[in-house]
């Protein structure tokens, strides 16, 4: 149905948007000290940078949702002040964030036409005419379910083009799309470019922020670069390689990573699984984790990857099988149970399963240490100064970037948020520790650090589990590595089979495309 090989835009286009010289500040701390971003109608214009580079903040402010300090922004040529989302939707920009803001408890129509103003017989909203005119967009767009479905009932890629049509339906000419491929299978995605690719080719300018560069190579003519809240450069045609977009996003030229050492796992057993079943997603898993190892679970996105992870933290309760733990019956009824025998869970969802975005990054940190940080097991009140004495070891330890620790958590980066959740359970010193998608949506940098945070881990004996879905993640970084579809194991890799083509093929064993 669509063309994935176009590029809509004529090189003579006006641009529809330009945002020059753009200034933001937060907490006295400069988050954008004067960033230019340029798009033209049909354009797919990507938007790359380290997680903290002012992204987030520049679109935040074309939302309406913050006022820049200085700058302009004009449209079709004439100046705009953009003061409110509501503006920003009139002006025809529309705005799709990596995580969803759509309403669980609406139906698919429902939602998209929040906001928009309906059409009315006797007083009443015309549901009916209203369905008969979206059917088309959702049609145009591939969405295939009906329009009366309540949205908690969809999958990730099914709210995205949900939002999709919620953009057209407001008549969008500009639609950003922040990380949007994060939560998709590789399928998903494939349809998703399509769209992309089809909206520009209408005439519909994308701004398209990822940290996956192949994806900003495949979809973009253009690329803006953010580094420390100032544009770094806007590379088209031949300037346009992973190479120039790594070397503008860090600073320096990309550096090949020195090979894991590959280890032949010699710690004891400490946690068996075996023939652990929750219909229909997990179907009689079996496997042993070692002290000091990096255990990886490849696989599709809906493979049972992260429902394992739920069971062995007690978040779900088991139909069958067994467990142990350093050869003990362990068999979690609920999540405490789980976290007083030493395992922690990062989960994947971080800013709505991991963080409570309003409160402070010391708030955050606490939350797995309360015990610790009461006046004494008499006086069970928090001590402000332990749970602040914390915050400071933990930002010092991973270098979280932030003004300070009373700073809410929902300021930070992507990368450093992640960080936030890793070090909530670094002071339990959990002796196995689940992480569910560790880098998504995370910077080069930022997947770095997280990465030699982990080895650092398992050389002091810890157990880590680590589910990914990026496709270079677990060759970089796992001693051994279970690839699971359909809620099977399908495949073990050890030592030099651990490779990206060997997990993809094992990925695709069973079933198809998730």
């Amino acid at each position: 149905m669509f063309d994935t090989n176009s590029h809509a835009v004529a090189s003579d286009a006006l641009p529809f948007l330009k945002a020059a010289g753009i200034r933001k500040a937060f907490g006295g701390a400069q988050a954008l000290k004067g960033v230019s971003l340029e798009l033209c109608p049909g354009e797919v214009h990507g938007l790359v940078g380290a997680n903290g580079a002012g992204k987030s903040t520049l679109i935040r402010i074309l939302a309406g949702l913050v006022q820049a300090d200085s700058g302009d922004i004009s449209l079709d040529g004439k100046p705009v002040t953009i003061d409110s989302p509501h503006q920003a939707s009139a002006l025809g920009m529309s705005f799709i964030h990596q995580d969803l803001a759509l309403v669980p408890t609406m139906t698919v129509l429902e939602n998209i036409m929040l906001g928009t103003p309906k059409r009315t017989w006797l007083g009443l909203v015309d549901w009916p005419a209203i369905a008969r005119d979206v059917t088309p967009i959702a049609e145009r767009v591939g969405l295939h379910a009906a329009l009366d479905t309540k949205v908690r009932h969809l999958s990730t890629a099914e709210s995205w083009l949900v939002s999709i049509c919620r953009a057209l339906v407001h008549k969008a000419r500009l639609i950003v799309m922040d990380e949007p491929t994060a939560s998709l299978s590789v399928g998903e995605s494939e349809r998703l470019f399509a769209i992309i690719k089809h909206l520009s080719a209408s005439g519909v300018a994308v701004l398209y922020v990822s940290h996956r560069l192949d994806e900003i190579l495949r979809l973009c003519r253009r690329v803006s670069v953010f580094r420390d809240g100032a544009s770094i450069a806007c590379l088209e045609g031949h300037e346009l390689s992973r190479q120039a977009l790594v070397e503008a996003i860090v600073g320096h030229r990309e550096t090949v990573s020195a090979p894991i050492a590959r280890r032949k796992v010699t710690g004891a057993p400490l946690l068996s699984v075996a023939g652990l079943a929750r219909h229909p997603k997990v179907n009689g898993v079996s496997f042993t984790l070692h002290e000091g190892e990096v255990l990886g679970i490849g696989g599709l996105v809906g493979s049972g990857r992260s429902e394992l992870a739920r069971l062995i933290y007690g978040a779900d309760r088991i139909d069958a099988g067994s467990m142990a733990l350093a050869g003990k019956p362990f068999a979690p009824r609920h999540s405490a149970q789980a976290w007083r025998a030493g395992i922690g869970l990062v989960p994947e969802e971080r800013r709505s399963e991991g963080l409570l975005l309003t409160r402070s990054i010391a708030f955050n940190l606490s939350l797995a240490n309360l015990a610790s940080l009461t006046f004494s097991p008499a006086l069970p009140f928090i001590s402000a100064g332990k749970r602040n004495a914390l915050a400071r070891d933990m930002v010092r330890r991973l270098a979280i970037k932030t003004a300070g620790i009373n700073a809410p958590v929902g300021r930070l980066s992507g990368g450093n948020q992640q960080k936030v959740v890793i070090g909530r359970w670094l002071k339990r010193e959990p002796r196995i520790l689940i992480l569910d998608e560790p880098t998504r949506g995370v910077d080069i940098g930022a997947r770095a650090e997280i990465h030699r945070l982990i080895r650092g881990l398992v050389a002091n004996g810890m157990a880590v589990l680590v589910i990914s879905s990026e496709p270079d993640e677990l060759p970089d970084l796992a001693d051994r590595v279970i690839v699971m579809a359909d809620g099977r194991i399908v495949s073990t890799l050890e030592g030099e089979n651990i490779t990206r083509a060997a997990i993809v093929a094992a990925s695709y064993s069973v079933g198809g495309d998730a």
